[in-house]
């Protein structure tokens, strides 16, 4: 379970909601009353008059255009007008469509290509990590020991002491035991340094366990008398039953909720925005919340009717905790300022670094206090899970199925082929998401269904090592997110990163789809490395094609919306080790810039 669609994350932006806060990893959070870079380039951009007689309004040309349209690869310039693409070919053929009032927009050699679709993400989580304490391991952040961890909590509370009485809270996000130097979680004796008075709650990095202190497990009233919730464990102390501060999945969700406090409409516009702006700093036109819980849908519905959506959003409301969200005016395929719901979310397990992914085969090294045959969480119960699908089958919805572990992917392939035999076959794009432990024999499986697989190669760069070494062992650690397999049948799929749980770099994405690189250098499963037109392939047009919307984004093609990313130099000739380093220097939403470096 992902603690992204909780209410969790609107007490802390709140804490923003009258400032704007650069962090170290350059994450923009916008107050609520304040006006961003983007929002101001999109207001002015807006204002331009249309040209007469069907001119261009702009026209970019002076370097690579990638077109990701097979049947014309590459061009010398395009133009757009009223947001859409009016041309696309050589240089003398769109500069014919120029008139007296369109802009001349020269790339200076950099490469465009079309905006990145975000296949799997949470872009109100997003905001959230961006006002709380950055937990992060290098090189991201300096969270890589627990010390490290007590400091920077401390710093933070230092920094936001009114936002840390106002909620009764200090937080942090995205430490990971697998690269601390003590290769443990943080316990709640260890927090107590940070307080004993104010509860403290830090996110793993994977979103999927949590860490608390004695004051905050005071607060949700967890003791040593509390039983483990259905999909969750409270962790305990050796050799008693007392909470010892580590949180897995639903046990999570029963401190976080009563620690949020007062929450504000200020709150949510401000990590809303500050969430989309920071996905158009990677270039992404199109983002997703990829598991709608709580009031999050009403608040993304508030910031469209507003403005305040940088790019395009997407949204699932996941199935068994916000079932009444569905099928509501935003259901559908059009937009409405920026937003749409695009069907349903389950999450059938946990995380494979957190060690609560649904396993068919034991752990290498189970987690403390796991037995030695230990393989995970079902986090949706089979029959529940069956009937989901067969109710978004028999109403058109798409659905989305969270699936790390092998045994969660058979329940979701069951869950697909019972709701196929009861409503027959049809163009659903069932989605996969993660698929990190996919195994061959499934992946024919997936084909027959038309299940969608949305696979997260990125873990190979962060948590590859850890995969090999405590999480898998080699043999399976070689094959997560196996895209050969998918390539070898001429499968489409696509590659994310499901921020917050890595930040919403793009160019790591690349990267990490091309090479499988981890952070000692190793290439985790070279038999899965994507050639690097194919992985822009899974960032864009088949990105698009996940989402319904290929006819509309996804390549520049006359007729689509001029969504585009401008990139530093051309990942097509670049050295490919080199594409963790190229640069976002421009985002264009519908022909508007939202984002310049």
């Amino acid at each position: 379970m992902c603690i992204a669609c909780s209410p969790f994350g609107s007490a802390l932006a709140a804490a923003a909601s009258r400032r704007a806060v650069m962090d170290g990893m350059g994450r923009l959070a916008m107050g609520a009353g304040a006006v961003g870079f983007g929002s101001l380039l999109r207001c002015a951009e807006a204002q331009t008059p249309p040209n007469p007689s069907g001119a261009a309004d702009a026209i970019w040309s002076g370097g690579p255009i990638l077109t990701m349209n097979d049947a014309a690869p590459s061009a010398e310039a395009v133009a757009v007008r009223g947001g859409r693409i009016l041309a696309v070919g050589t240089r003398a053929q769109v500069e014919a469509t120029r008139g007296p009032g369109t802009r001349m927009m020269d790339l200076a050699n950099r490469t465009m290509l079309p905006g990145f679709v975000d296949p799997h993400g949470h872009v109100v989580m997003v905001g959230l990590q961006a006002v709380g304490a950055n937990m992060l391991a290098a090189p991201d952040g300096e969270g890589n020991d627990i010390p490290a961890l007590v400091r920077i909590l401390r710093e933070w509370a230092q920094r936001n002491a009114a936002a840390a009485r106002r909620y009764n809270l200090i937080f942090g996000f995205g430490y990971d035991d697998s690269q601390l130097r003590e290769q443990r979680h943080p316990t709640r004796e260890e927090l107590d340094q940070v307080s004993t008075d104010v509860p403290v709650l830090i996110i793993h990095t994977s979103s999927h366990l949590a860490a608390a202190n004695s004051k905050a497990l005071e607060v949700a009233g967890i003791t040593a008398a509390t039983p483990d919730p259905v999909g969750g464990v409270f962790r305990r102390r050796d050799g008693s039953r007392e909470p010892n501060g580590v949180m897995e999945e639903n046990a999570m969700l029963a401190v976080a909720g009563p620690l949020l406090g007062r929450l504000d409409e200020a709150a949510w516009l401000s990590m809303i925005r500050a969430g989309s702006e920071f996905y158009a700093s990677f270039g992404y036109t199109t983002c997703q919340e990829g598991r709608a819980m709580g009031p999050a849908l009403a608040n993304l519905s508030k910031a469209a009717e507003r403005g305040l959506l940088a790019v395009d959003v997407v949204a699932y409301p996941d199935i068994l905790g916000a079932a009444d969200q569905l099928g509501g005016a935003l259901q559908g395929r059009a937009y409405r300022s920026r937003l749409r719901v695009g069907g349903a979310k389950i999450s059938l397990d946990g995380s494979p670094q957190g060690k609560t992914a649904w396993l068919t085969r034991p752990y290498l090294v189970p987690p403390a206090g796991a037995a030695a045959d230990y393989r995970g969480l079902q986090t949706a119960p089979t029959d529940a899970t069956i009937e989901a699908f067969s109710r978004c089958y028999e109403r058109g919805w798409q659905i989305m199925a969270h699936a790390n572990g092998d045994a969660a992917i058979d329940l979701m392939i069951a869950a697909a082929r019972e709701a196929t035999r009861r409503h027959g076959p049809g163009d659903r794009r069932p989605v996969l998401i993660h698929g990190q432990t996919l195994r061959e024999d499934q992946v024919d499986q997936l084909r027959d269904l038309g299940i969608f697989p949305a696979l997260f190669p990125m873990h190979t760069f962060y948590w590859g090592d850890w995969h090999r070494d405590s999480v898998l062992g080699p043999e399976r650690a070689e094959n997560i997110s196996p895209t050969g397999w998918l390539m070898s049948r001429g499968m489409m799929f696509t590659s994310h990163h499901d921020a917050p749980v890595a930040r919403p770099d793009s160019m790591r994405v690349l990267s990490a789809t091309v090479t499988r690189r981890s952070r000692t250098g190793d290439i985790i499963g070279p038999r899965h490395r994507v050639p690097v037109g194919t992985a822009l392939k899974a960032m864009t047009l088949w990105a698009a094609h996940q989402h319904f919307e290929e006819a509309s984004k996804g390549s520049i093609e006359v007729g689509k919306l001029a969504d585009f990313v401008v990139l530093s130099d051309n990942p097509m000739t670049v050295d490919p080790e080199t594409l963790a380093t190229l640069k976002v220097t421009e985002t264009i939403k519908e022909g508007a810039s939202v984002f310049r470096a």
